[in-house]
């Protein structure tokens, strides 16, 4: 069954230049029976890391974690565009698997059914909300660590407004506070009330993907999956949630930056949320680490003021802000699997959490965890954490090229004005339609 699950996949997307497993069973003479080359005695294991800018932090702790236990950790990081899923079908070709290797999207997880070690009894799972648990498959994805949605705000321009965030529990509470915040712009050194950018081409994922995400979850409780499984469904809605939404969503395009609003770049966005020229942004807490390295001049010209968060409170009782691992690691079930799962417990741990934490700045998605990452947003996340405050985000789920090929572009046509409202709402069912329907 595995070889058939990949063979198809390597046929559909020739990864890598390999040609799908001829056979339907047995195994082949020539390497492909999709083993791991990883060492059997137990001394050795190897992980494929999908976030290269750690790649230094996870050597480091590799060589702690042997110096600890004699266990050799490789770890091999990939980015900058690597298609990581297309490598990975490409070391199943040859029988190569890691025992540790990341995966994102539901999809990925799905390309692997069958494959990957169900981690429930693990003792790290019980201290996490954050794992990725497939209803069949069970625990099949270790969370290393976690980001936050929600709309951000600067704390230095929404106190001088003489705003209190905690007040902005629905549309019209918030939709006061922009006029308030618009009619001050001149006092406050504002170029816009919120920088939120609906451009279709390279900003598809911020509004399909994490704005989107909130009519998804936003209030559920994290196991809630009301609304994506109605999606799933053939692209339906709850008609009073996407109203809701809609409105909202209005409200942003209404004072939004001009210049930013369909045509911008994220880099903008960000760049002039940290110079102090938007008092909210619509990105998640993972800007802060752009705030204070490619932006840091201008952070520090701005003040270096505190940031802060509050949910997309598109209707009233919404309180929670969404909460996720922006991937996973999860272990080859024919790999050094004994030796996997001890260094995954080992990662979740006192000695690793710290280095995590305080050196690469990751906000911990275990419980345990007392660190508290210097990050501009990690006291923020870890309150609302703390609080329980926190639903999943379950786009992920979503089909594939959902929010690239139909659902950006609407959300674009209606920060330009040629959807009001109403006609938001009929396009985005309609294009869903579409996209469940092929």
């Amino acid at each position: 069954m595995k070889r058939k699950v990949i063979a198809a996949l390597m046929a559909a997307t020739m990864v890598l230049g390999l040609a799908a497993c001829g056979s339907s069973g047995g195994d082949s003479g020539d390497g492909g029976s999709g083993g791991s080359s990883s060492g059997s005695d137990g001394n050795t294991i190897r992980l494929v890391n999908g976030k290269i800018e750690i790649d230094g932090t996870l050597k480091k702790l590799a060589e702690m974690y042997k110096e600890e236990t004699g266990v050799t950790v490789e770890i091999e990081s990939m980015g900058g565009g690597v298609d990581i899923q297309g490598t990975i079908k490409g070391y199943y070709q040859a029988g190569n698997m890691p025992d540790i290797f990341v995966n994102a999207l539901g999809p990925e997880f799905k390309n692997w059914s069958g494959m990957l070690v169900d981690m429930s009894d693990e003792k790290w799972a019980s201290d996490t909300d954050n794992a990725y648990v497939d209803e069949e498959e069970g625990t099949i994805g270790y969370p290393y660590t976690v980001e936050g949605i929600g709309l951000a705000y600067n704390k230095d321009i929404i106190e001088k407004a003489e705003i209190d965030p905690a007040t902005l529990t629905d549309t019209a509470k918030l939709e006061e506070a922009f006029k308030t915040l618009d009619s001050k712009k001149d006092e406050l050194g504002l170029e816009a009330v919120v920088g939120y950018c609906a451009e279709p081409t390279n900003l598809y994922w911020s509004t399909g993907q994490h704005v989107f995400a909130n009519y998804l979850d936003a209030g559920l409780e994290r196991d809630d999956t009301t609304y994506i499984d109605l999606l799933n469904d053939g692209g339906k809605f709850d008609e009073e949630r996407l109203t809701d939404f809609a409105e909202y969503v209005g409200v942003l395009n209404e004072y939004s930056d001009p210049a930013l609003l369909v045509s911008g770049t994220y880099d903008q966005q960000i760049l002039n949320f940290a110079s102090g020229k938007y008092a909210f942004v619509t990105q998640g807490s993972w800007i802060g680490a752009t705030m204070t390295t490619d932006d840091k001049d201008a952070y520090d010209a701005a003040g270096n003021f505190e940031v802060g968060m509050i949910p997309y409170a598109f209707q009233d009782g919404i309180d929670t802000i969404l909460t996720n691992s922006p991937s996973w690691w999860s272990i080859y079930s024919e790999g050094n699997v004994d030796a996997a799962k001890a260094f995954l417990q080992w990662m979740s741990e006192d000695t690793a959490q710290k280095v995590l934490v305080e050196e690469a700045g990751f906000i911990s998605p275990f419980k345990s965890c007392t660190y508290v990452a210097s990050d501009p947003f990690a006291q923020a996340m870890v309150d609302y954490i703390s609080a329980e405050k926190t639903s999943s985000w379950h786009w992920l789920d979503m089909k594939e090229g959902y929010a690239m090929n139909y659902t950006g572009q609407v959300f674009a046509d209606y920060a330009s004005g040629a959807l009001d409202t109403e006609g938001f709402i009929k396009t985005i069912q309609q294009v869903s339609e579409a996209c469940y329907a092929n």
